[in-house]
C-alpha cells in the first residue's frame, strides 16, 4: 500500500517532454497509480482549457490545478471548485506598467487568451499552449472584468529586470513568479500552487505528509514545499533543485515516470 494518497504534477518541463508529449512510460505510470486507488492530477501554469486534452488522454478526472492555483476545476464535470482572479484595478495597473517596457502582454478572462495583437511571441505562446490567442487591441481599454491572470512574454534578460522592478510595486498584493525563464505571471495573492494543493488535500482528507508534488520551476516552490515529499525533475536549474527532497531525472528521462515507479509503485 503507498504512503502517498494525492500526487500534483506539473505539466511543462516536469511531465512533458521537450517535444510537449508524455511518453509511453509516463503514461502507464499515472494508470497504475490511479488502479491504486491513488489520487492523481495535474498542477500547471496553464489555463484549463490547455489542460483539459491532457488530463483525458491520462483518463484524470479529479480537480485540475490551472492557472498556478488561481483556477482549480474538474477536469470532466468542469465545476469549478476555486477561482481567484486579479482584482481589476491592480491587473489593469500591472498592464499599464508591462506596457511601459514594451513586453508582449497576455491577459486571460473567462478561460480564454487575450492579446493587443498578434506577434511572434503571442504565436509562441499559443503554439505552446495549443491555444487561440484572441487579439483585441488595447488592452486597459478590453479589460473590464478581472482576469484570472496577467503574464509578461519578454528574452529571459528583460523578464528578469521586469520581475526586478514589479516586485517593489506589487509583491504585496500579488503572487508575482516566472512559468518559464521568458514568462512573468501576475496572479491573485493566494493563487498558488501550494495553496491549491493544501485545498485538494483537505478535501480528499489526505494528510500533509502523504502529498507528493513533482516539478521543476519557480512557480512550483509553493507545492514542494507545501507537498510531504517535494520532487523536481534533473532539467530544472540548480536553485530549484536545492529545494527537493528527492531529484530525479530530466523531463526528457521519465523523470515523473521514475518518481512514481520508486515512491508509489514498488511494493
Amino acid at each position: 500500500m503507498s504512503y502517498y494518497k494525492l500526487i500534483a504534477v506539473d505539466m511543462d518541463d516536469t511531465l512533458l517532454d521537450s517535444n510537449l508529449n508524455i511518453s509511453s512510460r509516463s503514461m502507464d505510470a499515472v494508470r497504475r497509480v490511479q488502479e491504486k486507488g491513488i489520487h492523481i492530477t495535474l498542477s500547471t501554469g496553464r489555463m484549463f482549457s490547455s489542460v483539459k486534452p491532457y488530463a483525458k488522454k491520462l483518463g484524470i478526472d479529479l480537480p485540475l490545478i490551472t492557472y498556478q492555483g488561481a483556477m482549480v476545476k474538474s477536469a470532466l464535470s468542469e465545476e469549478v471548485l476555486l477561482h481567484r482572479p486579479v482584482p481589476l484595478e491592480l491587473a489593469r495597473q500591472v498592464v499599464a506598467k508591462i506596457k511601459e517596457y514594451g513586453y508582449n502582454i497576455n491577459v486571460y478572462v473567462d478561460d480564454k487568451l487575450y492579446v493587443e495583437k498578434i506577434t511572434p511571441e503571442a504565436e509562441m505562446y499559443a503554439r505552446i499552449s495549443g491555444i487561440k490567442a484572441h487579439p483585441v487591441g488595447d488592452l486597459l481599454e478590453f479589460l473590464q472584468h478581472p482576469p484570472t491572470k496577467v503574464l509578461a512574454v519578454a528574452k529571459e534578460p528583460e523578464i528578469d529586470k521586469l520581475e526586478k522592478d514589479m516586485r517593489p510595486l506589487f509583491d504585496q498584493q500579488l503572487h508575482i513568479t516566472k512559468s518559464k525563464p521568458q514568462f512573468l505571471e501576475f496572479s491573485h495573492p493566494r493563487a498558488t500552487k501550494g495553496h491549491a494543493l493544501a485545498m485538494l488535500a483537505e478535501r480528499y482528507g489526505v494528510e500533509q505528509k502523504q502529498v507528493m508534488a513533482i516539478g521543476d520551476g519557480y512557480n512550483d516552490v509553493e507545492m514542494l514545499d507545501y507537498a510531504g515529499l517535494g520532487v523536481v525533475v534533473g532539467n530544472a536549474r540548480e536553485e530549484i533543485k536545492k529545494l527537493a527532497d528527492h531529484v530525479a531525472p530530466s523531463n526528457d528521462e521519465d523523470g515523473v515516470a521514475d518518481t512514481l515507479e520508486r515512491f508509489v509503485l514498488e511494493e
